[in-house]
């Protein structure tokens, strides 16, 4: 049941969430806000207009002792203009079996009566009649004598609402037409419960892998290390801060670093490594290097290496000499960039970020764009994670990067990680493994392009 707060008074709705689906489904994609309910603000004809005059599109839903919901739908405002309304989409309905009943107007031009009184349709069904909670019908409207034919609406009342004239409540409700989502996701415990299942039971394509590779690049305090510790947390169970994180000028991060998540606090290891790096500075001699950048790609860098801004990393003489494995190498590369960042990011330190993409591009490694702190960038997200992907904002935002980066708005991922919270949370844990269960995807694709050199190398080598 919604609750609505109409000046100092809080109200709630009759209209169990079931009911709601069923009248959403007469109007679309629709949100329903109360407005007005009889047995608060009262039966009489001025209540009603107070609060249901000038609001735009609304649904009228009548309750009575026989149990019926039934009504009508307006698409034009209530005025008190004393006119007959045109109104080509107007309808009446009513939910006392399984499936609603809707009958439209015949044609629409007296599809309403607009005077002061309370609530009719084509003066044919009136609601609140007499400023009592009863409703009243005649067969045919006796009043309009305009060209249109006089009967707005064909029904019969005991179809309608069972004869049954006592109302027991009257709702109206604004009709607010919901932005259609720019990408869709379940928000819900079984999706988020089926993401953990699909990235639990991954194997990687090539059968020489048993762990994707996946490097996390960005500016500093993009939220790289937070990335870890939020997918850690969700498989934990609970909030973990394992990777040091945080708002420093400078990169907290100083060293490579690959860390495993195991599923659960003594569970197995899950099929991916995500590997950290020093955070990307725009000026030279300054986090990490381009130079390092190619060493960890090729899988010769190893966990926990100290990076040194002004000298890039030498693998030893040995080391330098063999190649590393497909299982050591990088197979998806993520771009971790700060939502509430991207239009102050710099010339120089794009151009850094291009250098790379060349670089991968050359390899042919997968790459994918983390949208981080979209809840910063952005108050309606702020408010409700879920409305994410109706927030014209973000989705500029999401533009924006892909612009600047090169890479397709597809590859470029919105979420928001741990970082204040205590306890997890649903919304979040959709965002970060629905972006994880895309970098695992991507670096299929990788594999998939390169297995037919890994094989016939391997028949080489035989």
């Amino acid at each position: 049941m919604q609750k609505s707060k109409v000046g100092e008074v809080s109200i709630t709705s009759k209209l169990t969430e079931e009911k709601r689906k069923k009248l959403c489904g007469l109007l679309g994609n629709v949100e329903l806000s109360l407005l007005y309910k009889a047995s608060v603000h009262g039966y009489q004809a001025p209540a009603f207009h107070q609060r249901c005059d000038r609001q735009g599109p609304t649904l009228l839903v009548a309750y009575n002792r026989s149990g019926y919901i039934f009504g009508g739908y307006t698409s034009v405002d209530y005025s008190q203009s004393g006119q007959y309304i045109t109104d080509k989409e107007a309808f009446l309905f009513s939910v006392h079996g399984k499936i609603p009943i809707c009958i439209k107007v015949n044609s629409g031009c007296n599809a309403r009566y607009d005077d002061a009184k309370g609530p009719n349709f084509g003066q044919q069904l009136y609601f609140c009649y007499n400023n009592q909670p009863a409703v009243y019908s005649q067969e045919r409207n006796e009043y309009y004598d305009g060209d249109c034919s006089n009967k707005a609406f064909s029904f019969k009342s005991a179809t309608l609402y069972g004869n049954d004239t006592q109302l027991t409540e009257c709702e109206v409700y604004k009709v607010e037409e919901k932005e259609k989502p720019w990408r869709n996701v379940l928000w819900t415990a079984d999706r988020r419960d089926e993401l953990m299942e699909m990235i639990r039971n991954h194997k990687p394509l090539m059968t020489s892998v048993s762990r994707v590779r996946i490097l996390m690049i960005g500016p500093v305090g993009a939220g790289k290390s937070s990335f870890f510790n939020s997918i850690n947390s969700i498989f934990t169970g609970h909030v973990t801060s394992k990777a040091m994180s945080g708002s420093a000028g400078t990169s907290l991060t100083v060293q490579f670093r690959t860390y495993p998540v195991n599923d659960g606090r003594e569970g197995k290891p899950l099929p991916f490594v995500l590997c950290d790096t020093m955070g990307l500075e725009e000026q030279s001699g300054a986090g990490l290097d381009i130079e390092d950048i190619s060493s960890i790609l090729q899988g010769h860098v190893p966990d926990r290496y100290k990076f040194n801004p002004m000298a890039p990393f030498q693998p030893d003489e040995q080391k330098a000499s063999r190649p590393a494995s497909l299982q050591e190498k990088i197979h998806c590369v993520v771009y971790v960039i700060d939502a509430t960042k991207i239009s102050l990011m710099s010339d120089k330190l794009e151009e850094k970020l291009a250098s790379i993409r060349r670089k991968l591009n050359s390899l042919g490694i997968a790459q994918i764009v983390l949208m981080t702190k979209v809840d910063e960038a952005c108050p309606l997200v702020e408010e409700n994670l879920q409305s994410l992907y109706v927030s014209s904002y973000i989705k500029s935002k999401v533009q924006e990067v892909s612009s600047r980066l090169g890479v397709p708005v597809s590859c470029v991922l919105p979420v928001k990680n741990y970082s204040q919270e205590l306890e997890l949370e649903l919304n979040c844990d959709v965002l970060l493994l629905t972006a994880l269960q895309q970098m695992l995807r991507f670096a299929d694709d990788y594999f998939d392009d390169i297995r037919p050199v890994e094989e016939k190398a391997k028949l080489k080598a035989l």
